[in-house]
């Protein structure tokens, strides 16, 4: 327990409550297959960065995977390809 003054009054801090958040649930092997075949496609056919005073320069090229590797995530939970009936055949 904390006590906390705030000017001159005094708040008790109670730290017996926690917030806790469920566990990601991780994607089937077929959406992990499609999300990976995704960026592979965003890759090569995806939007390309800007050059210029409007371009990211040397950070975008640094971290412009990690936008790919989202984007793929948001098609493959949106879409379906079917790579997952085909692999459980």
């Amino acid at each position: 327990m904390e006590i906390i003054a705030i000017g001159k009054t005094f708040m008790q801090v109670d730290s017996r409550f926690t917030v806790s958040t469920p566990a990601p649930v991780p994607p089937s092997p077929g959406k992990q297959l499609e999300q990976a075949f995704l960026e592979e496609m965003l890759k090569y056919c995806g939007p390309k960065s800007l050059s210029g005073s409007f371009g990211g320069g040397i950070g975008e090229d640094q971290f412009s995977s990690f936008m790919i590797q989202e984007q793929a995530a948001a098609l493959a939970s949106r879409i379906d390809l079917g790579f997952g009936k085909w692999i459980s055949q």
